[in-house]
């Protein structure tokens, strides 16, 4: 059916708006029952109202057929700021969808008591349908949209958390590497790496991988575009973690490591980076326990 002539839904959203927002969020409360903990009453009331005002507005100057166009930009940014506050309240898209949806049942039950002729009635709920359904679907794109958005962020978040560099002694650097190395994560180890290179003026960086479950070709060609990119920055890189099996797969895989010092442990490696710059661990006498006599 293709609902033609004037729409009386704005004449009757100006006269029946209170009890329609009334009806509306009953719906919306027992829909809800379960999930009061991620938003409050009158939270809800604020949205209901605002997004209800601004459908009437719509629906008397955007034009039913056209919930797409410049008349339903108010709308629809509406229901962008609902979408991504839902997404981040931990709504599934579903309950961020039912939000539109929830309002046909007292928009037709409101048009059933105002238009007697059964035509009609069912051209105007045929308007009804069509625009609620196109912005039920625009709400859904939108939380998805945001919701992928909120995933990227995190998982950036998560990558630099697990690449911290840190100093291990004046101008010696340490980046310990727990997991998988794959592109996207090496990319974030650089950057970190060079960043900290630069703000410390470090010579010396140790790349540790004993927290590295498995290294191939891959993992190598990461690890050396790594290096490569620190020498680049002025300093020199040590890997450290390299097990007998690690030995074994790389050779086994011909990946050319010669250019690169290589040791068994961090603290070999930071053994090695104090030689370098000219430093030395030596062993002293032992301090007196506190409390002991003599102290």
């Amino acid at each position: 059916m293709k609902p033609s002539g004037t729409s009386r839904l704005p004449d009757i959203l100006r006269a029946h708006e209170r009890e329609i927002l009334d009806e509306w969020i009953a719906l919306q409360l027992d829909s809800l029952s379960t999930r009061r903990d991620l938003i409050s009453e009158s939270e809800l009331l604020r949205q209901s109202r605002d997004f209800l005002s601004a459908f009437a507005e719509a629906a008397a100057t955007g034009g039913l057929d056209r919930p797409s166009g410049p008349g339903w930009a108010t709308v629809r940014e509406l229901l962008d700021r609902l979408s991504e506050a839902r997404a981040l309240q931990g709504f599934s898209p579903a309950e961020t969808a039912t939000f539109v949806f929830s309002l046909k049942q007292p928009l037709f039950t409101t048009l059933r008591r105002t238009i007697p002729d059964a035509a009609a009635l069912a051209e105007e709920a045929w308007r009804v349908t069509l625009v609620l359904d196109a912005l039920g679907l625009h709400t859904t794109e939108t939380y998805q949209r945001r919701r992928d958005e909120i995933i990227a962020r995190q998982q950036q978040e998560m990558l630099e958390l697990s690449t911290p560099v840190v100093t291990l002694w004046d101008g010696i650097l340490a980046l310990p590497l727990i997991g998988t190395l794959d592109s996207a994560r090496t990319q974030v180890v650089m950057e970190s790496l060079l960043q900290r290179i630069v703000a410390t003026g470090s010579r010396i960086a140790i790349l540790d991988i004993t927290g590295v479950p498995m290294v191939d070709t891959l993992v190598a060609q990461h690890l050396l575009k790594t290096v490569a990119a620190a020498r680049l920055m002025g300093a020199d890189c040590i890997i450290s973690g390299i097990r007998p099996q690690i030995a074994q797969t790389i050779v086994h895989l011909g990946v050319d490591l010669n250019s690169v010092t290589t040791k068994a442990t961090l603290a070999d490696a930071f053994r090695v980076a104090l030689q370098r710059s000219g430093l030395a661990v030596t062993r002293g006498a032992a301090a007196p326990a506190p409390g002991s006599a003599g102290a």
